[in-house]
């Protein structure tokens, strides 16, 4: 199965439906500029097609394995990663002084789309890499910053997110490693990590852990937090890699997919570790990581669901089975519901892509600009960004394999590996419970004000386009309602209906997006075909959507689970 970068449909949204070119028009960003961005985009697309894709499948096959103390990765791994570092992939946003190049966060979404799609286990060792850099950028002194962040941006060293342990999963105050000082201005970090991504391997040639600890004097739960850096290799007085420092990998996870991506049991033994953003402060410097990872993650189960489209819909362009209406032969494509399921694939994947695009964009128009209502639009679609998408992710990969049919369930065909490789996505980073809770807490905790923003540009679109953003006007109205609503409850009469409230926002967004495509189109062609098919299938979802999130807690509290 062959994979092609999506380079087209990501310009086309850039440029005629979100207005990805007024971020050259500030100071920040004046060389994203249309000829930089083709040039990101076409070598991304190259990378991804010619050197990632052909190993997705040898990562499944030929799994990452520990032996004699040391994560050896797939065969071909080593070497593609070498090529995503040598072309300056990893430090794209990273701060030109560090070897960086500077540029918006939108392009690096949809470099890390094209790298998930190709091959999502491989894709997470600079994913990870990349949120390490942003919290050193962030939270680091200067001395920290000076020796790793260089090394972290060429790539030579790659970067690792050590939060859970085996009591303490999404609750992370619950954590038991200590960190004591050594009398040095470093600390001796004990304890054990579990679920590490790419915790150790040979790609590099060394591994920086940020690692979630408790100092002695730490307050209980997760105001006690702090975090340390914890190299794999202390390094030397010229910054090279020195004497191994007090971890190692004890075992790896044996996972339903993501075969290539070494998941690590790690143990620390006095390991020697620097403190990153101040005592008692690590959640804060911690969520800097966790906020990159967050859109990150949600990228990863779109470009997740756009190589699982793109491959059920060759299988159906190929396989010919039955008769279509006019009783000749025909392939998949000729039957009406293996239709139906590649325009709901189509729709999906189109609607995340644009909720992930447009949360990059606004993170970057309000590092640009400073303006708040930008800052708060990143924010609210953060959640919907990382939940969607991973729940797209399963959810096309799963009809992917039903499209495919027996065949898909078979392994030799490689289909099945979509939906292995994906389903973790909507656990990553805090469940989509998780962040659907967040959404309806957090999010709303201005009164409303950033989701009403986005409905009224939804309702705007609706209305822009006459009879047909009626449909679209309605959704609008659906979940502008289902927000008074929770905005007037409290505690788990929100949460209980959180699921379904960010669903419902996520797909009318969608009928947003693709009206504005459509448009933008001239209202003809694929892309309005398509429109109106979200419009018409996907956008009836939203009235029961509302409904469920309206719902409130007392129909699940009367259910005895005991009984």
């Amino acid at each position: 199965m062959s994979y092609r970068a999506p380079v087209a449909e990501m310009r086309f949204l850039i440029d005629a439906v979100l207005g990805g070119g007024r971020l050259a028009g500030t100071g920040r960003f004046a060389e994203a500029t249309p000829e930089t961005v083709e040039a990101v985009l076409s070598g991304a697309a190259r990378l991804a097609e010619e050197v990632m894709a052909p190993l997705r499948r040898a990562g499944d096959l030929e799994p990452a394995r520990l032996e004699n103390g040391v994560v050896r990765s797939t065969p071909g791994f080593a070497e593609a990663y070498r090529a995503i570092a040598e072309g300056g992939w990893i430090g794209l946003t990273a701060d030109p002084e560090q070897g960086g190049s500077g540029l918006p966060t939108l392009l690096l979404t949809c470099v890390n789309e094209m790298m998930a799609g190709a091959n999502l286990a491989l894709s997470l060792a600079p994913l990870l890499t990349q949120g390490a850099i942003e919290a050193l950028q962030a939270h680091g002194d200067a001395e920290l910053r000076a020796i790793y962040l260089p090394k972290l941006v060429s790539g030579a060293w790659t970067g690792t997110m050590n939060l859970t342990e085996p009591q303490a999963g999404s609750d992370v105050g619950a954590i038991r490693t200590r960190a004591e000082p050594d009398g040095a201005g470093s600390y001796a970090i004990t304890g054990q990590k579990i679920f590490i991504s790419w915790g150790d391997h040979d790609m590099a040639e060394n591994i920086c852990h940020m690692v979630l600890a408790r100092l002695p004097d730490g307050a209980p739960g997760t105001r006690g937090i702090s975090l340390f850096l914890v190299p794999k290799f202390l390094p030397d007085g010229d910054g090279r890699p020195g004497r191994a420092n007090g971890l190692r990998a004890e075992s790896l996870e044996h996972k339903m997919g993501l075969h290539g991506s070494p998941t690590c049991v790690m143990h620390y033994e006095g390991a020697t570790g620097w403190l990153v953003g101040g005592a008692h402060r690590g959640m804060a410097a911690m969520f800097t990581m966790m906020n990159n990872a967050r859109l990150g993650v949600g990228v990863e189960g779109l470009g997740s669901a756009d190589a699982a489209l793109q491959a059920a819909l060759a299988y159906a362009r190929d396989r010919v089975q039955g008769r279509g209406a006019d009783g000749a032969a025909t392939s998949l494509l000729g039957h009406a519901d293996v239709r139906r399921m590649l325009a709901t694939m189509g729709a999906l994947t189109a609607t995340a892509r644009a909720i992930c695009l447009d949360c990059a964009l606004s993170t970057d128009m309000a590092a640009a600009t400073g303006e708040a209502g930008w800052a708060a639009r990143a924010a609210f679609l953060t959640p919907i960004a990382k939940a969607f998408g991973t729940d797209t992710g399963c959810d096309v990969s799963s009809l992917a394999m039903q499209v495919v049919g027996g065949m898909g369930y078979i392994e030799e065909t490689g289909i099945a590996q979509f939906y292995r490789d994906v389903r973790v996505t909507a656990i990553y980073e805090g469940t989509n419970g998780i962040q659907a809770m967040d959404l309806v807490g957090r999010k709303l905790a201005d009164g409303g004000a950033a989701a009403r923003a986005l409905i009224g540009e939804i309702a705007a679109t609706a209305a822009a386009a006459g009879a047909r953003g009626v449909r679209l006007g309605a959704a609008a109205g659906q979940v502008s309602e289902a927000t008074a609503w929770m905005l007037a409850a409290a505690g788990d009469e929100r949460f209980a209906g959180a699921v379904p409230y960010l669903r419902a926002f996520a797909l009318t967004l969608g009928g947003h997006y693709l009206l504005k495509a459509a448009e933008a189109e001239g209202g003809g062609g694929q892309r309005a075909a398509l429109a109106d098919f979200h419009l018409r299938h996907m956008l009836s979802e939203v009235g029961g959507l509302a409904a469920r999130a309206c719902a409130g807690a007392a129909t699940l509290r009367a259910i005895d689970f005991e009984a």
